[in-house]
């Protein structure tokens, strides 16, 4: 295995064992449902929000047909970006479609054990409020604009 593969391999075990253990950490762990939220900052606070839909909870899911369509699409989409990853040579690149692949194993197991994602920081200032999410959000979210930094920067050969 190239040491590209094995970079992109134990990025994606990082960010998916990271976003599980603080996830079970909190609900099971802190009994985030049960103990209710809890300030770690004036402008950050630990909430238990249960996504059904996508990103900013877009598109939400109430049946189980919908459930298991996301279940899909996320292990499906995880594939595809393995096969592209596998195949890529540009070491960001590679951080960035390992980043999405962590995030999107860890939200759909999520999916997949509870039915629906477990969100939970919550930033805020006064009357200000953001989206609820996760470290796989984050991971996905980053990962996105190392892809878009990746195709706009002069001189980088497209490959897909």
């Amino acid at each position: 295995m190239t040491p590209a593969r094995r970079f992109g391999l134990a990025t994606v075990l990082i960010i998916f064992l990271a976003d599980q253990a603080l996830k079970l950490w909190l609900l099971h762990g802190v009994g985030l449902a049960e103990n209710g939220p809890f300030d770690l900052a004036p402008f950050l606070t630990i909430v238990l929000a249960w996504n059904r839909g996508i990103s900013y909870g877009l598109f939400q899911q109430g049946t189980d047909l919908g459930r298991w369509f996301l279940v899909i699409l996320s292990f499906a989409a995880s594939i595809w970006l393995w096969r592209w990853m596998w195949r890529e040579r540009r070491w960001l690149t590679i951080l960035s479609l390992a980043l999405i692949i962590g995030g999107a194993l860890g939200n759909g197991l999520d999916r997949l054990l509870y039915g629906a994602v477990v969100d939970f920081v919550h930033l805020h200032w006064g009357r200000f409020s953001w989206y609820i999410f996760n470290i796989a959000d984050v991971a996905i979210v980053v990962g996105v604009l190392g892809l878009l930094y990746e195709s706009f920067r002069p001189g980088t050969e497209k490959t897909a």
